[in-house]
């Protein structure tokens, strides 16, 4: 039996989740923030960047406004420990995703989830669905309860 595609294990653990997304799929990649801003006509900060990162060995995910940088001494500091670069198998062992296609939630475990409050300037965000051509509009309000994370404020 063939594995479920990424999009649709997306749609599944969104289901489980109580929504049922509508996946956009373009025919460029949207895998960075400025594309899916450009391909959307959106702004940048409507962007969310689901980015994983590594604490003392354990994989982190800090979902992003677009426009935004991720501080990693500021992150570290909510984590505990050092922050460090995930490489592409730690990115898609701890999400079950690849990069440029990892979701704001529905990942193979619960990650320790940090969430940028500047996300919250908009009442619509889109994310990643899976793959990086794909993304899916979020009420900005559901996002803090979808991806179990924690608002913080973490960028500069």
């Amino acid at each position: 039996m063939a594995r479920p595609s990424a999009n649709e294990r997306f749609s599944a653990a969104a289901s489980r989740l109580g929504i049922e997304p509508d996946i956009v799929q373009f025919p460029e990649d949207t895998r960075t923030a400025a594309q899916a801003a450009a391909a959307l006509k959106c702004e940048l900060g409507q962007i969310i960047k689901s980015l994983v990162f590594q604490c003392e060995e354990q994989p982190v995910l800090a979902l992003t406004a677009g426009d935004q940088q991720v501080d990693t001494d500021l992150l570290g500091a909510l984590c505990g420990g050092t922050i460090g670069k995930a490489d592409a198998k730690l990115v898609r062992d701890a999400t079950g995703f690849a990069i440029g296609g990892v979701p704001p939630f529905g990942h193979a475990a619960q990650l320790s989830c940090w969430v940028d409050q500047n996300i919250y300037r908009y009442e619509i965000a889109w994310g990643a669905a899976g793959t990086p051509d794909t993304v899916f509009a979020i009420e900005t309000a559901d996002l803090r309860r979808l991806s179990g994370g924690q608002v913080a404020e973490f960028t500069n």
